[in-house]
């Protein structure tokens, strides 16, 4: 199989650097298809584990390949496996976001998301390429922990993930998510927009939230604004 520079139609994607490679390794050995390795790497441990599964993927010392899919990244180990397929667990907390463009800021938000015990996320296109080696890489392995499942329209989740309770974080929205309860008891979907024009105005309600800050700025950016939300959010699950 002759492996190119990352295309969206292609089966198959890549991790770029030890880590992601590692939790790849951990969370979807069956999906491996090859690990790269550089002369130059030296970690004995990742090495170790990366010989782990020489039984169920090709391992290949290969520094032209590696310089080619790594463009201009500083990078010594490459994972490549076949795209999968993912679903939400119903019974699980949602974070949705409504046509997410930017590749580094959906990796961050995925890697908040795990951070704050949140392992299913909802898309709604159009959308970025979620297997796109940007994004894995900006996640820092954590997509491989999370359940991504992309949909034509917001109707058509609530229709698959029916019988939720749906907060919209939304400038237009009257309470503040400094003053609101969660309720603990009943599956909760956090719903967001995209960096450049967030959510129109269908998904105001009577319980959207708006993230209170001061004045000085008109608004907060998309992985700042995820974050934020869900260390409120995980703060009162826990409690």
């Amino acid at each position: 199989m002759e492996i190119k520079s990352y295309k969206k139609d292609a089966f198959y994607s890549y991790t770029l650097g030890a880590f992601p490679t590692l939790e790849l390794i951990l969370n979807h050995k069956e999906s491996l298809l090859k690990i790269l390795v550089h002369s130059s790497f030296k970690n004995e441990e990742v090495l170790a584990k990366i010989q782990e599964v020489s039984s169920i993927c090709d391992i290949q010392i290969n520094d032209k390949l590696i310089s080619k899919l790594a463009s201009k990244e500083n990078c010594y180990i490459i994972g490549i496996f076949k795209k999968y397929e993912m679903k939400l667990n119903q019974n699980k907390d949602h974070i949705v976001l409504a046509q997410p463009m930017n590749m580094g800021n959906f990796g961050t938000i995925i890697r908040s998301a795990l951070g704050f015990n949140i392992h299913d996320i909802a898309i709604i296109s159009p959308c970025i390429d979620i297997f796109d080696p940007k994004v894995l890489r900006a996640s820092m392995g954590s997509f491989f922990s999370t359940n991504i499942q992309i949909f034509p329209s917001f109707e058509a989740y609530q229709k698959m993930y029916p019988n939720r309770k749906t907060h919209s974080f939304m400038l237009q929205a009257t309470k503040t998510l400094q003053n609101h309860t969660f309720q603990k008891e009943i599956p909760t979907s956090l719903i967001f927009g995209n960096e450049s024009s967030g959510l129109d105005l269908s998904y105001l309600n009577e319980d959207s939230l708006i993230i209170e800050h001061e004045k000085s700025i008109d608004s907060l950016n998309l992985p700042n604004a995820v974050s934020i939300a869900l260390y409120e959010f995980y703060k009162q699950k826990r409690s």
